[in-house]
């Protein structure tokens, strides 16, 4: 990596601020925001089954289901482009087919590879508990949220991960199986209308151990 590209990536990351006001007049395209969903589903995730589902939430009528369910975030949600929610699809393993014959269709993955491993797959995570499949899903999330994140500040927008929700309802509230989507955080994304706050982080001597 050159170091323009380093440059470029240390401010993505160091530019990064947790935005709780933003400028209502700006709006996000669905082309743009496909980008950055895009983009952010380049992370990785467990086997490969990216379990991960999106509602964007920017038409007046989304915001205004969505206010009552985020009643201490109601800035973020009335003067953002729009808000993500994030969740997991406890039934992703439905998927694995689909995925791995595509790899196989691109090139990416050899057949014999994609019929020794799903059978594999298949088995170990059915013998999985729901609470370990969903923890196994929790952390893909994770990973796709922060690369949403960063993703969009590359597009220059700012964000802020919400987790103060009410989070039984906010899959019936858009016409989802509770049962099957798993609700991991909101995202908020739109243009800053401040610089927002620098926050302090504890130095990697404290938290860091070597061996």
């Amino acid at each position: 990596m050159n170091q323009t590209k380093i440059n470029d990536f240390n401010q993505i990351i160091t530019g990064r601020r947790s935005i709780r006001n933003y400028d209502p007049s700006v709006k996000i395209s669905k082309e743009v925001m496909t980008e950055i969903l895009t983009e952010a589903t380049l992370a990785p995730s467990s086997v490969n089954l990216q379990p991960w589902r999106f509602v964007v939430i920017d038409s007046p009528e989304g915001k205004e289901k969505l206010a009552p369910l985020a009643k201490f975030n109601q800035t973020q949600v009335k003067t953002s482009s729009a808000v993500i929610a994030v969740f997991v699809d406890m039934n992703s393993l439905d998927y694995a087919d689909e995925i791995y014959n595509k790899a196989v269709e691109e090139g990416y993955m050899p057949a014999e590879v994609r019929d020794r491993q799903l059978p594999s797959i298949k088995g170990l995570l059915q013998m999985m508990t729901t609470e370990q499949f969903r923890e196994m899903n929790l952390i893909d999330a994770g990973l796709v949220s922060m690369q949403l994140m960063l993703s969009a500040r590359a597009h220059g927008f700012d964000t802020n991960p919400i987790g103060g929700y009410e989070k039984d309802q906010i899959a019936e509230a858009y016409g989802m199986d509770k049962d099957r989507y798993y609700p991991v955080m909101l995202i908020s994304i739109g243009k800053a209308a401040d610089a927002g706050y620098k926050s302090v982080r504890l130095p990697v001597e404290s938290i860091t151990e070597w061996k």
